[in-house]
């Protein structure tokens, strides 16, 4: 009986097993970057890597028409949304108004938020505002600009948490929007949100009671992350459940920004219930940069332009160009960096959507600020998104897009 040699038998099976994978386009990008995206690219697991890019052609009528590249998207890989759950209540506060339909009231009527229960904070005067009182305009504008805790609570309080999420469900997106932010509270507490009044002078326009959600908001099974826990100063030595928390999918972040953007390209059921204005101020707000705000005024050296701008500029502290503007919401905790963004050079005549969301927290410890954000977060959001624009500028595009509704804009007296 004759045997192949040892060698030829090695060539054989190698010959049989499958090709590696091609990469696709958004691994392409990312390849010799830099070390930092180089060392988050072999381990994508381990920074729990997810990045959703979509490309937008126009057409000869300016239409836009997406075509979406995904690199380990999975709505079942839970991270912490942190503050990007500000955008769909922001959203959702001005359906409320337009809904309610009520004679004076409006995205500037003052709001002054009441309270019964001894935990709730009331809220009847804000020194940031021009006319040193709270509204729900104002409220905005500082969760775009800033990423306002605060201002995401009055809003929570003001939709409630039942019709906050029940709203953005029947729309078709996936999350939970359970809990206020900053604020140690119970689940029952959050629950129950404020009274809340609209005036005028002295003239009531609308109020709202104290209002409970009845139905508890389903959880999932333990959502287990970490090794462990910062409570108080001491170390609790398990993994953190975040079966508790906010959940709020990338797929779902683009696709809610994208019905703001372009509502046109997406279901109507999918649309939010928005004038020309509220269109209008939420274009104006969310490219809007810290240093072109009046009201409020903001310190630049700690509001910086890219301060809340991750992708392309988020390891950077310096001026950002003034031909490229980014309508964006970005959250930051526990180890969690996102950004879920829309990029627009009109100089070049570039637009891209880009959502990403990276973990870093080498010694899955939660709350002991130990996170890797200045040496491994911000350097690859920011190199993604300068990576993915490099790519954009040198794109074939048979018709330059027409971004006039959205872009360039100049900040009025009093903004």
């Amino acid at each position: 009986m004759r045997f192949l040699p040892l060698i030829l038998i090695f060539v054989l099976l190698a010959s049989c097993s499958a090709p590696p994978a091609p990469k696709g386009i958004i691994e392409t990008l990312l390849q010799k970057r830099s070390p930092v995206v180089d060392e988050v690219m072999a381990h994508p697991e381990t920074y729990r890597v997810q990045i959703r890019y979509t490309q937008i052609d126009r057409d000869s009528l300016n239409q836009p028409h997406f075509t979406t590249h995904t690199f380990r998207v999975d709505a079942g890989e839970y991270f912490y949304p942190a503050s990007t759950v500000k955008f769909p209540a922001a959203l959702m506060a001005l359906e409320k108004l337009n809904t309610l339909s009520v004679n004076g009231l409006n995205t500037y009527t003052p709001m002054l938020t009441d309270s019964i229960e001894s935990w709730q904070i009331p809220a009847w005067k804000d020194s940031s505002a021009q006319n040193g009182l709270p509204s729900i305009a104002h409220y905005i504008k500082k969760i775009l600009l800033v990423s306002d805790n605060d201002a995401f609570n009055r809003l929570y309080e003001f939709m409630g948490q039942g019709p906050l999420n029940e709203g953005l469900r029947a729309k078709g997106y996936d999350l939970r929007l359970m809990h206020r932010l900053e604020r140690a509270l119970s689940p029952e507490q959050n629950r129950i949100t404020n009274p809340i009044r609209f005036v005028s002078g002295e003239k009531m326009v609308y109020a709202q009671p104290q209002v409970q959600n009845e139905t508890p908001i389903a959880t999932s099974a333990p959502i287990l992350l970490g090794k462990g826990e910062m409570i108080e100063g001491k170390l609790s030595p398990q993994p953190k459940d975040f079966a508790g928390k906010n959940y709020f999918p990338l797929a779902a972040q683009q696709e809610m920004l994208k019905a703001v953007l372009f509502p046109e390209s997406v279901a109507p059921e999918q649309r939010f219930n928005l004038t020309k204005e509220d269109y209008t101020f939420l274009y104006r707000h969310m490219s809007m940069l810290p240093r072109e705000s009046e009201w409020p005024r903001y310190d630049t050296t700690t509001y910086y332009d890219s301060y809340v701008k991750f992708l392309m500029f988020g390891d950077s502290k310096q001026r950002m160009p003034e031909h490229i503007r980014i309508f964006n919401k970005v959250g930051d905790a526990y180890g969690f960096l996102i950004d879920n963004a829309y990029i627009v050079d009109t100089g070049k005549g570039v637009e891209f959507l880009l959502a990403a969301i990276i973990y870093v927290n080498e010694d899955g410890i939660f709350n002991d600020d130990l996170y890797e954000y200045e040496r491994i977060g911000f350097p690859f959001l920011g190199e993604l998104g300068r990576a993915v624009y490099e790519y954009e500028c040198i794109r074939p595009r048979a018709y330059r897009p027409d971004v006039s509704r959205l872009v360039p804009w100049k900040a009025q007296p009093g903004e």
